[in-house]
């Protein structure tokens, strides 16, 4: 086989092993430059960022994959940024033409770089860079898109969408691409909006008879940050609207990047032709961070403060704050307020009081009853709520049951004798030492935490 045959042949058995959205963001555009002795591959990439993320990230699958291709022969992969990157069918007018318009679009770039840029109306958020984001396993994949958008804006993945519950980062990622491209390209205009915003300006322009203004003023823009798409649902004169000023940045290869709580194909009430459009670009979901991630994000959240916590005060928090980044840092506050009234160094005893206060809060908030807690386990773990109930002591069945039994308590202080009532009838010992074994497992397992995690999201949705 020759290069092209085996790159080809090494991106269909990469294409198995990875998602589609991770497979369309990093191996676009890449080819095999050169073969060296039949044992060393120089890969041809894009960009910078692509180099350093597939050798960071993907060189062990891409040697795989050449060494299966090639019965062992690859040893070893020399990664290279390569602006010649065309596809064989090319014509050699049509790639003089691309590589000049690459050519040009270099100079144009360095010729925009500058320090700072006044935000204007709609003001960033200067504290949502890429420096203090705390990218984890749950968030890698929009962090890289989003650093790779904010470096091409226009040139990759445009649009980007974003989504994800609410509170673990995804206002951060978006306006910390506006403050990045704000910061490295000179004459960029970027407009930060929230959709509630767009949608009371574009009534008001109506009612007032002012669409042009509004149209002048929204279009005027080269970079779109929209959050919140979600809130545009059954708005049909706004969706219109808005596909239109999508229209116009997309075709004038200006960056656009949507904020959403769901996937464009979850958006319910919305046309057809613009979840289309919000389709089209690379899509990127950020879940809830693990506890390793909100070990991190702690640990930084006290760094910028100036504060130390000892390590296992640290854990305890992240262990038990687990919805949302937003809720982390707000309980974090709450502890650092309390240290410098008091000054008491923290420790889990003594912070234990303000936790707890604030998870007592939530409960009297919960819109949810017990018989919510059982489906939204039993949904979980694909099992009926008979089965969960039941006598039977299979683990796949046993877990969820004291997963089940350990929500009642933690969400709706649920007393012992009545969770094992209502979990087919048990002793309330049985209860007890059902909460307290998860209890612990929330401390050293893994999965257990994260189960517990995505089914205790759910429920406050």
């Amino acid at each position: 086989m020759d290069k092209e045959q085996i790159w080809e042949a090494s991106l269909a058995r990469l294409e198995l092993s990875l998602s589609k959205a991770n497979f369309a963001t990093w191996f676009e555009n890449t080819f095999i430059k050169d073969i060296e002795n039949d044992e060393q591959v120089t890969l041809g990439v894009p960009h910078a960022f692509a180099k350093a993320w597939l050798k960071k990230k993907y060189h062990k699958e891409i040697l795989d994959s050449l060494q299966e291709v090639t019965e062992g022969k690859i040893k070893k992969i020399v990664y290279e940024v390569d602006l010649n990157i065309h596809k064989n069918e090319e014509k050699p007018k049509e790639k003089e033409e691309t590589l000049e318009k690459e050519k040009t679009e270099i100079n144009i770039n360095q010729t925009r770089y500058k320090d700072s840029l006044p935000m204007g109306e709609f003001a960033l958020n200067e504290k949502y860079t890429f420096e203090n984001f705390i990218v984890g396993k749950t968030n890698e994949l929009a962090y890289a898109a989003a650093k790779c958008v904010a470096t091409y804006p226009g040139e990759k993945y445009n649009p980007l969408f974003l989504y994800g519950d609410v509170g673990i980062g995804k206002t951060h990622l978006s306006q910390a691409i506006g403050n990045e491209i704000n910061k490295r390209f000179k004459g960029e205009k970027v407009l930060y909006i929230t959709c509630e915003k767009f949608v009371n300006d574009y009534i008001e322009a109506i009612q007032a008879g002012k669409m042009k203004g509004f149209r002048d003023k929204y279009r005027s823009y080269d970079i779109l940050l929209i959050d919140d798409i979600q809130f545009m649902a059954g708005k049909d004169r706004t969706q219109e609207e808005f596909f239109n000023t999508f229209n116009e940045y997309y075709q004038k290869n200006k960056q656009i990047v949507i904020t959403s709580d769901r996937p464009p194909q979850a958006l319910s009430a919305f046309q057809e032709r613009l979840t289309s459009r919000l389709e089209s670009g690379m899509i990127a979901d950020i879940s809830i961070p693990d506890l390793e991630t909100r070990v991190a994000i702690v640990e930084s959240k006290l760094n910028q403060k100036g504060y130390k916590f000892k390590p296992e005060v640290i854990k305890f928090i992240a262990t038990m704050i687990q919805k949302s980044v937003r809720e982390l840092e707000g309980i974090l506050n709450k502890i650092i307020a309390q240290y410098e009234l008091r000054m008491i160094e923290p420790t889990i005893d003594n912070i234990k009081t303000t936790i707890f206060a604030l998870k007592e809060s939530r409960k009297k908030h919960a819109n949810f009853g017990i018989r919510d807690i059982i489906k939204s386990v039993s949904s979980f773990y694909n099992i009926t709520d008979e089965e969960l109930k039941g006598k039977s002591r299979k683990r796949e069945l046993v877990v969820p049951r004291q997963i089940s039994m350990y929500l009642l308590r933690e969400e709706l202080d649920c007393s012992f004798p009545n969770i094992g009532a209502e979990l087919g009838g048990r002793d309330h010992t049985t209860a007890m030492h059902s909460y307290q074994k998860i209890r612990t497992q929330m401390l050293e397992n893994n999965k257990i935490q994260k189960d517990v995690e995505l089914i205790r999201e759910k429920l406050y949705l």
